[in-house]
């Protein structure tokens, strides 16, 4: 059997990305679960913080995910169990200053990677530094400090694709349109060293004149480009899949890839519903509370998503089966393989929930009540979409025109009422703006709930758990048959979304969109 606590008893842990959504729960629960273990270390830039160390004491330690835990384990407690160091993945050796390397050389058993870029399309230089180029730091690292690597990448590695996704698939050489392992069109250096030359000269041709903006539509426009052409759905998977292909290229390194799908609120640790930022499917759940009526989803597809607990729990599972050299060299974190939440039955329990929440909301202005209706969910072909948005710009400047005429003859003959028509001209305007930014959102969701349809096989992560001690899988649980997805969405994503997911924005989006 695998005894995690006894793996955690004997080893010291070195965690990026602990400031991160995912990271504070893998800090949270291990601590929590595990208030005996030997050391935990914490890799962390300061940001704007004068040190790191401040850093973690306001955005990790007074985060909502800990205070009930620094509460009951003390501040004494953690600083005997946690050391942070201030370093940087994006730099050579990490940030780690040739002192601090020494002190930790030896030292740390296993390295646990969570830090990363999420974003779908940011300029790829950005998405290079974090996801590539970060990883190249963090295997030197672990190579000089003689660690264990676990590195967290994400199941949409896979790029396009119709089915099951099996964990047994090639890393090295893989490419989402090989047809086969005689195929060696792909060498993630050369496409690396690519990318490097194409961003210094986007660089060049920008150097010494105004044009930022236009510097940064290129390097945006190359990430898209370059994902598209090898059969990824956006930059973060491209770039991902490259950090996956540097890891295992490494001949001298002990490691484990863990590949969550979509990481959504937390089921029960630190409490249910806790999420930060602006997660995958926060904007979906946002759409549906601002009244979106029309999907362009196939009614069949499962959407992978699964809680940020489960995936912290497993994470460490897998950390613990590494240190105890029975690792599988990729573990997939999904749902739909063994429990799947269909697209179809989703987007009309999003959208009756929306209409139960804004039913009876006085305050809600004609226009709002007028886009929302009242009429149920409809799945749309996306062609079907397009007409349907067409119809609408076409509708909507009609008004626009109609208004801007009257307001020229409210001003010639100085009639009363022009500043109601300019308001409600303006309000228009904003409806526009709102809904054409609402379509840009749905379209890079299109490969996830249209395009693609993912199964990920999670085999691994189950025999994992298979040769744990009963009171481990107590501690670290990995149920995802037993989640009640109703009311998961109710009561963790839609609720969770709207008290945690700036909350300042969820009423501003009910009128976007």
């Amino acid at each position: 059997m695998t005894d995690v606590g006894e793996a955690f008893r004997q080893n010291e842990i070195l965690l990026t990305g602990s400031n991160g959504f995912l990271g504070k729960v893998v800090l949270g629960l291990l601590l929590d679960r595990y208030p005996h273990l030997k050391h935990v270390h914490l890799l962390l830039r300061p940001g704007t913080y004068p040190t790191a160390a401040e850093r973690f004491e306001h955005e990790v330690l007074e985060s909502p995910a800990l205070v009930a835990l620094v509460e009951r384990l003390g501040r004494t407690h953690l600083r005997k169990k946690v050391t942070v160091w201030e370093g940087d993945v994006g730099e050579e050796d990490a940030g780690l200053s040739a002192g601090d390397l020494e002190r930790l050389r030896g030292r740390i058993q296993v390295m646990i990677n969570c830090a990363g870029k999420v974003d779908f399309f940011p300029p790829v230089d950005e998405s290079l530094r974090a996801n590539v180029e970060g990883v190249e730091h963090v295997v030197g690292l672990a190579k000089k400090l003689g660690a264990k690597l676990v590195h967290v990448s994400t199941c949409f590695v896979a790029g396009e694709a119709e089915g099951l996704i099996e964990e047994s698939d090639a890393i090295l050489g893989f490419y989402p349109r090989r047809s086969n392992g005689r195929d060696l069109s792909f060498d993630h250096r050369r496409e690396i060293q690519y990318l490097r030359d194409q961003i210094r000269l986007i660089e060049e041709s920008a150097e010494g004149t105004p044009h930022l903006k236009e510097s940064r539509e290129r390097r945006v426009a190359l990430g898209r480009r370059r994902a598209e052409h090898w059969g990824w759905v956006n930059t973060y998977t491209y770039t991902k899949s490259l950090g996956e292909q540097i890891i295992a290229s490494e001949p001298d390194l002990d490691w484990a890839i863990v590949r969550p799908a979509i990481v959504e609120s937390a089921l029960r640790f630190p409490f249910p519903g806790w999420i930060e930022g602006g997660r995958t499917a926060a904007p979906l759940v946002l759409m549906a509370l601002g009244g979106m009526k029309h999907w362009p989803v196939r009614r069949d597809t499962p959407l992978e998503v699964v809680p940020v607990d489960l995936v912290a729990a497993a994470l460490l599972v897998v950390a613990a089966t590494v240190l105890c050299g029975r690792h599988e060299r990729v573990y997939q974190l999904g749902t739909a393989d063994v429990h799947p939440i269909r697209l179809g039955p989703l987007v009309h329990l999003l959208v009756r929930e929306s209409q139960r929440r804004n039913r009876g909301n006085g305050g809600v202005s004609w226009m709002f009540r007028w886009w929302v209706g009242a009429s149920p969910a409809r799945i749309v072909t996306a062609s079907e979409m397009r007409r349907r948005r067409e119809r609408f710009e076409r509708r909507l400047r009609k008004i626009q025109n109609l208004l801007e005429g009257m307001n020229r003859m409210a001003r010639t003959a100085s009639l009363p009422g022009r500043r109601s028509l300019f308001q409600l001209t303006s309000k228009l305007r904003t409806l526009e703006l709102r809904a054409k930014f609402r379509e840009q959102t749905l379209d890079q969701y299109l490969p996830f709930v249209l395009h693609n349809r993912y199964i990920f096989e999670s085999e691994n992560i189950r025999a994992a758990y298979a040769r744990l001690t009963p009171r481990d899988r107590e501690l670290l649980p990995w149920d995802p048959e037993h989640i009640h997805w109703k009311k998961y969405w109710v009561e963790h994503q839609i609720e969770g979304i709207e008290k945690w997911v700036q909350p300042e924005a969820v009423k501003e989006w009910a009128f976007k969109i």
